[in-house]
């Protein structure tokens, strides 16, 4: 739910203890082009 409401891969990440954001993309099941673009626009 809070990656539809906001498209925060880093918002997951940080509460799932992910240290790399593949695994949260993995577990998401995003596709990874998408999610890399996000993460490049997402402050950490």
């Amino acid at each position: 739910m809070i990656y539809k409401a906001t498209g925060n891969l880093r918002a997951i990440q940080i509460p799932l203890g992910h240290t790399k954001i593949e695994n949260t993309v993995r577990y998401l099941g995003v596709d990874i082009e998408d999610a890399l673009e996000l993460a490049e626009h997402t402050e950490i």
